[in-house]
């Protein structure tokens, strides 16, 4: 008789923590963190491939984008093009297709070459438009 009394205050017991356990889990306990982003801002493709000029009679064709400090919004309109996006959009144009006009075809192949090119890039755009760029970056490349 003992046993019974047990087992009908236990099993009200067990159930009370069961179903209390798998409430807190599911909607008082914190919240597991995000995981961090590898890439923070907004990417915006400045357009049309540059077509460039390089040393020794070669050319380069190229898509460039631009990482953006921050989100982003796209004004009225519904398009939300590099142009849309950056108030200087032409400068940044202009800046890049400077840099790259003339340029060894050793600065577009060579991967650190490359990287080097990219931060002067960033920082010419930095010190010379008011657009808040952090990071530049090729997203196709041609050399011939």
């Amino acid at each position: 008789m003992k046993d019974k009394r047990k087992l009908k205050f236990l099993i009200p017991v067990l159930v009370v923590l069961v179903v209390g356990g798998v409430s807190y889990k599911l909607v008082l306990a914190p919240k597991a963190s995000a995981h961090p982003k590898k890439i923070d801002g907004t990417l915006v493709s400045l357009g049309d491939p540059f077509v460039v000029n390089l040393a020794g009679g070669h050319y380069g064709k190229l898509s460039v984008s631009v990482l953006l400090t921050g989100t982003v919004t796209a004004p009225p309109g519904g398009t939300t093009t590099g142009a849309s996006l950056l108030p200087q959009y032409d400068a940044v144009r202009s800046i890049v297709t400077d840099q790259l006009t003339g340029a060894p075809v050793s600065q577009l192949v060579d991967r650190d070459a490359r990287h080097a090119l990219l931060h002067r890039l960033q920082l010419r755009i930095k010190s010379s438009t008011d657009e808040p760029i952090t990071r530049v970056l090729i997203t196709d490349l041609a050399v011939q």
